[in-house]
């Protein structure tokens, strides 16, 4: 019979068994994110490389949850639980800083700014992305048509009544005659606020599991110390 309790052994290890699996989903998610890195850095969003250390720290931790948990070792145990409680404020200073971040996005994107709009304009891959915006949501520009510059493209032509209407191009410009009166800011706002409350909910989200962690396998700990306590007491009175 082992040192803890057998269901909550299977339950610890089947939830770090799972924690393992969402660490290799954000590994491949932060792979797929990392040409977006240097748009959200620019913007006032956080760098890409917390998420490469969220990633992989919840893929180590949980690895040595799974040792902890098969092996029933005290000092594994503990540096499973000293992580959980390390991580849990690691956690809820990264959700902080991305609220923050959100808020700084939000003002940008709320005044306009042409910085905002140059972020975007400046990369070919997040101008196809627009582009792209423009012909679903019938908009032009992130803060106005003249973030084109000089010419304004097809995507922002504005053939029929569209909500949110239509409207000359600017003067000195070519390109369509009528182009859609709303900008696209708003719509890449929703987007990236969207990423943004995924990952606050990740954070706090990981935050509250840690914090199970750690009474789990505190738990786990004392289990531990008990069986061998009267593992000690019982080959004591056989001495005896």
């Amino acid at each position: 019979m082992g040192k803890i309790n057998t269901c909550l052994k299977c339950l610890f290890i089947f939830f770090n068994v799972l924690f393992a699996i969402i660490g290799c989903i954000l590994v491949f998610g932060a792979i797929k994110s990392s040409t977006y890195s240097s748009q959200l850095s620019s913007v006032g969003g956080p760098s890409l490389a917390w998420a490469w250390v969220i990633a992989i720290g919840v893929l180590c931790i949980s690895s040595l949850g799974i040792y902890a948990g098969v092996s029933e070792k005290p000092l594994a145990l503990k540096i499973f639980a000293g992580f959980m409680g390390i991580g849990m404020i690691i956690m809820l200073i990264f959700g902080i800083v991305v609220v923050v971040a959100r808020n700084t996005i939000k003002q940008g994107f709320d005044s306009a700014s042409e910085d905002i709009a140059k972020v975007f304009m400046d990369n070919e891959e997040t101008q196809m992305f627009i582009e792209a915006l423009q012909q679903t949501y019938h908009c032009c520009g992130v803060a106005s048509a003249k973030d084109w510059g000089n010419k304004i493209p097809i995507s922002c032509e504005c053939t029929s009544y569209v909500q949110g209407g239509c409207k000359a191009k600017p003067a000195g410009t070519s390109g369509p005659y009528q182009i859609y009166a709303q900008t696209c800011g708003q719509f890449i706002y929703a987007l990236i606020n969207f990423v943004f409350e995924i990952s606050m909910g990740l954070c706090f989200g990981f935050a509250i599991t840690a914090l199970l962690g750690l009474l789990v396998s505190l738990l786990m700990i004392h289990q531990v110390k008990h069986h061998d306590s009267e593992g000690a007491g019982s080959m004591a009175m056989k001495g005896y």
